[in-house]
C-alpha cells in the first residue's frame, strides 16, 4: 500500500510575517540542533501552523541526509516551501546571521582580551563545560543510533580508524555510506531499519532549472575564494581557509560534533592555525551563541587570518577570514536545499538511502568518541604529544600532570548536566563563573 502525501496546503503567511518570525527564531535558537529543531517545530507547526507535522518531519529527514547543519537546512527548506527561493534565502540567512554576529564579537573579545584575568578564568571554566557537553552529545547520539551490534561495530571501526590510524573523516563517511547502502538491501534488520511504505515518484524537474541553480550556486560559493587567489596568491591564508572550509561543507555529515574532530585535528595539527586549547575555547564560545553550532568554524577562520594578517591589519584580516569562513560554510548548505528539495518525495521511503544514513550516523558516533578523548586529554593534562609507531598514531601524556582544578570543574559540570539536568547555557555560565573564582 502506498503512502499518500496530503497535498492540502495551509495558508502561507505574508512575506513580512515570515521575515520577522525567522529573525525571532535566529535570535532565540540556542541549545544546539535538537533545541533549534524543537523551537522551529513549536513555531512553524504548533503556533503558526505553516506546515503540517508530517511535512515538517519529511523535510527534517531529507535534511538529515545532507552534509551541513541540518537545522539551518530545515529552516531554508520551510522558507522555500512557503515563499520559494526568496523565502528559503531569508529563512536560512536569518537563522545564521544573529549567531554569526555574536560569534564575531566573541572572537574579537577573545583575540584582544587574552591575558585579562577575568576572561582567562571564564575560558578555563568553559573548557570543562565543553568537555562534558561533548560527552553528553556522544551518549545522546549513541543511544539513538547504535541499536544493533552491526551499528556498534561501525562506530568502533570509525573510532579506531580516525583515532589510531588517522583515516580522514571524509573517507570514513563515504565508506560507512557504501556499507549502509549495501547492507540495507540484503539485511535491513542489521541497521535497525523499519519497514516503510512506497512513495509515489514526483514529476521530473526541469533539467535546465537544476543546472542553472547548480551553476549559480557554485559561482557564488567559489567567487570569494577565486578573488582571494587572484588578489593575494594561492599560498595566502585566506585561500587556504576558503578551500579547507569548502571541503568541510561537502563532508560535514553527522552534525557539528562529528565535524569538530576532523576540523580540530586539521586546524591544529596540520595547518597550525590555533592550539588545541584554543580549539576547545572556540567550541565553548559557539555553545553560548544562538544559531548553528557549526559557527565555531568562524572562530577558527578569524584566528587563522588574524595571526597571518599581511598585507592587511590584524583586525581587517580577522574580519575577512571570519566572513569568508561563514560564506563557504553556509552557501553550499543552502544550495543543497535548492537543488534537492524538488526531489524530496523521491527520497522518502528509499530503504538504501535510509541505510546509508544509519551507517553514517553510527560511524559518526565513533568520530565523536575520538573528539571526546582528544578534548579530555588536552583539557585535563595540558601538554599532549602526538606519537607514531608505524601506521599507528597515539598520544603521550604524563598522568602526574593532571590539572586538578580542571578535573574538579569537569566533575562539577558533569553533575550539573547529568544529575541536575541543567540547560546548556546554565552550565556554561556557572562554569565560567567558577573558572573566574578558580583563577583568582
Amino acid at each position: 500500500m502506498t503512502q499518500q502525501v496530503d497535498e492540502k496546503k495551509l495558508p502561507a503567511p505574508s512575506f513580512g510575517e515570515a521575515f520577522m518570525t525567522w529573525l525571532k527564531i535566529g535570535c532565540l535558537s540556542f541549545g544546539g540542533p535538537a533545541g533549534q529543531i524543537s523551537l522551529m517545530h513549536r513555531i512553524a507547526v504548533d503556533e503558526k501552523k505553516w506546515v503540517p507535522e508530517a511535512q515538517f518531519l519529511h523535510a527534517l529527514n531529507f535534511c538529515m541526509l545532507l552534509p551541513g547543519p541540518e537545522a539551518t537546512q530545515l529552516a531554508t527548506y520551510i522558507g522555500w516551501l512557503m515563499h520559494g527561493v526568496r523565502g528559503g534565502l531569508v529563512a536560512g540567512i536569518l537563522f545564521v546571521l544573529p549567531g554569526a554576529f555574536v560569534m564575531l564579537g566573541l572572537s574579537l573579545l577573545y583575540a584582544y582580551g587574552r591575558g585579562v584575568g577575568i576572561i582567562d578564568g571564564a575560558l578555563f571554566g568553559i573548557k570543562a563545560a565543553v568537555l562534558v557537553i561533548v560527552v553528553e552529545a556522544l551518549l545522546r547520539i549513541g543511544k539513538r543510533a547504535l541499536k544493533t551490534r552491526s551499528l556498534m561495530a561501525l562506530a568502533a571501526v570509525g573510532f579506531v580508524g580516525i583515532f589510531f590510524f588517522e583515516i580522514p573523516f571524509p573517507l570514513i563517511v563515504v565508506a560507512a555510506a557504501l556499507i549502509g547502502f549495501a547492507v540495507a538491501a540484503r539485511a535491513p534488520e542489521k541497521l535497525a531499519l523499519q519497514p516503510v511504505d512506497l512513495v509515489p515518484a514526483t514529476p521530473a524537474r526541469n533539467r535546465g532549472q537544476f543546472t542553472g541553480t547548480l551553476l549559480l550556486g557554485l559561482a557564488l560559493w567559489w567567487a570569494p575564494v577565486l578573488l582571494a587567489v587572484m588578489l593575494l596568491g594561492p599560498a595566502h591564508v585566506l585561500v587556504a581557509i576558503g578551500v579547507f572550509f569548502s571541503k568541510l561543507a561537502v563532508v560535514s555529515f553527522g552534525g557539528a560534533y562529528a565535524l569538530m574532530a576532523y576540523m580540530a585535528q586539521q586546524a591544529v595539527e596540520t595547518h597550525g592555525w590555533l592550539t588545541a586549547s584554543e580549539m576547545v575555547d572556540g567550541l565553548g564560545l559557539a555553545e553560548t551563541t544562538p544559531g548553528p553550532l557549526i559557527l565555531v568554524t568562524q572562530f577558527v577562520g578569524f584566528l587563522a587570518s588574524f595571526r597571518a594578517a599581511a598585507p592587511f591589519s590584524a583586525l581587517t584580516a580577522g574580519l575577512l577570514g571570519a566572513a569568508l569562513t561563514t560564506w563557504v560554510t553556509f552557501v553550499p548548505s543552502i544550495l543543497w536545499i535548492f537543488l534537492g528539495a524538488p526531489y524530496i518525495e523521491q527520497l522518502r521511503g528509499n530503504r538504501r538511502l535510509t541505510g546509508a544514513l544509519a551507517a553514517i550516523t553510527a560511524a559518526v558516533v565513533g568520530v565523536i568518541l575520538n573528539l571526546s578523548v582528544w578534548f579530555a586529554l588536552h583539557v585535563l593534562f595540558g601538554t599532549v604529544t602526538e606519537m607514531h609507531t608505524g601506521p599507528l598514531r597515539w598520544y603521550a601524556f604524563d598522568p602526574a600532570a593532571l590539572d586538578k582544578h580542571a578535573a574538579l570543574l569537569a566533575v562539577t559540570a558533569a553533575v550539573l548536566t547529568f544529575r541536575f539536568h541543567r540547560s546548556l547555557i546554565e552550565v556554561i555560565v556557572v562554569m565560567a563563573l567558577l573558572g573566574i573564582v578558580t583563577k583568582f
